[in-house]
């Protein structure tokens, strides 16, 4: 997929399903390593869950994954993972973990159940440094010997990780994770501070639990884990992903459309539906659903990137799409990333006025409509942004580059079209 053409100024209407949460999966496949076997529903289609797949086999796992369709684009398949100790590996090499920065995350898992591991530094997305310092830090004050060297991070531990106390300088979700999954195997008590608080977090803890782990307070920002010394076999259905509803809840608004969001808690989305009512978009929710209808007038507002459960830094550049049409004068503050304004130049070819200050502020300036132009995407959810705002322009935008989102959404462009989006 290397473009998409976009005739904009339609109104979207109509019901989607989002599908698993990709930043759920990810977590949750690397833990699969720690039992025999478990077996995962709601896994979306998507190039880094490929690339995890492959990882896994690689490493010596039995992968079946089995696609299951919907009426409303929706991918909801079902993936089972054996993963004997007799016939697995502990090295994941460069190759496979340079497509993807949560390849890091099987470090822990490994390390737990080999007392060994060797895996590649990860990629991902350009979005700025995102070093695994605290990853390391904590397994070694859970008595690992590790060592960094030609690209490769080496660690080893006798026997098992012991319990200890660990206190994270910043919040860090992939660090949190790793962590917690080295935890459940480990000797004594392992207690996390200033842990982070994602859903998707707890999505892995409540795995784990099933499988036999002592987790409490996943969800706060203490949690500790009881090591056991064996895990058992699990099934668990992936949460929905609360970035695609929030996207599309992005796109409703941004179009001044009626879209009902299926398949998401909206615990998961409160702080972005409160910015969206900022706006002057109407809601409505359930347990599992979104409704958004966009037909008032917009307004500005600021808002500035936090750790969970404040506004998520991966909604920022779809957000800054819909307040390029707001009237008024808003403020972006990005806290998470130093380097996710990258979307900014693109959406000026297309109208936008924003200005970028110090490198994690960004003032804009509403505009009546943006018009259509090719413009290029730089990272994953920049690809997003810049797709809503060809929604939402008048004549045809062409987003090239996209290859990011087969990463993050699945399904995207159908879903856009039976919504009434003229894409291709």
């Amino acid at each position: 997929m290397g473009q998409i053409i976009i005739n904009g100024a339609k109104k979207l209407q109509g019901t989607v399903e989002v599908s698993g949460a990709k930043n759920s999966a990810l977590p949750l496949f690397a833990a699969a390593l720690l039992c025999d076997r478990a077996e995962f529903t709601n896994v979306p289609a998507l190039r880094d869950i490929e690339s995890m797949i492959e990882l896994l086999v690689y490493l010596g796992c039995e992968i079946e994954f089995v696609a299951i369709s919907s009426v409303n684009g929706n991918l909801n398949n079902r993936c089972s993972i054996k993963a004997k100790h007799s016939n697995l590996k502990y090295d994941a090499p460069y190759d496979f973990v340079r497509k993807m920065r949560a390849s890091i995350l099987v470090l822990g898992p490994l390390l737990a159940r080999f007392g060994q591991a060797k895996v590649s530094l990860p990629g991902g997305c350009a979005i700025g440094v995102r070093p695994i310092d605290m990853h390391l830090d904590a397994l070694a004050k859970m008595g690992a010997t590790i060592t960094v060297q030609s690209g490769y991070v080496e660690a080893s531990v006798k026997n098992r990780l012991k319990g200890a106390d660990i206190e994270f300088d910043k919040i860090s979700v992939g660090a949190t994770e790793n962590i917690v999954m080295a935890a459940t195997l480990a000797e004594g008590i392992v207690t996390i501070k200033n842990a982070a608080c994602e859903p998707e977090v707890v999505d892995l803890a409540d795995f784990l639990n099933k499988c036999g782990a002592k987790i409490a307070g996943a969800g706060t920002s203490t949690i500790t884990i009881e090591g056991v010394e064996k895990l058992h076999a699990a099934q668990h259905e992936v949460i929905g992903d609360r970035i695609e509803a929030g996207t599309y809840a992005v796109a409703a608004a941004i179009t001044r459309g009626e879209v009902l969001i299926k398949g998401i808690d909206k615990r998961h989305l409160k702080t972005v539906i409160h910015t969206l009512n900022e706006i002057g978009v109407a809601t409505d929710t359930d347990h599992n659903s979104l409704f958004i209808k966009s037909s008032g007038e917009l307004t500005s507002v600021n808002i500035q990137t936090e750790p969970y459960p404040g506004f998520p830094t991966d909604m920022q550049a779809q957000l800054m799409s819909l307040l390029c049409i707001a009237p008024g004068s808003s403020v972006i503050t990005e806290n998470i990333f130093e380097s996710r304004f990258m979307h900014v130049p693109e959406l000026a070819r297309m109208g936008a006025k924003i200005h970028v200050i110090n490198h994690h502020q960004a003032v804009v300036e509403g505009v009546d409509m943006l018009s259509g132009a090719e413009v290029m995407a730089t990272d994953l959810r920049a690809s997003a942004a810049l797709i809503l705002a060809g929604l939402a322009a008048r004549n045809t935008t062409t987003v090239r580059r996209i290859y990011h989102l087969e990463r993050g959404y699945s399904n995207l462009i159908q879903k856009l079209k039976l919504l009434g989006a003229d894409l291709n």
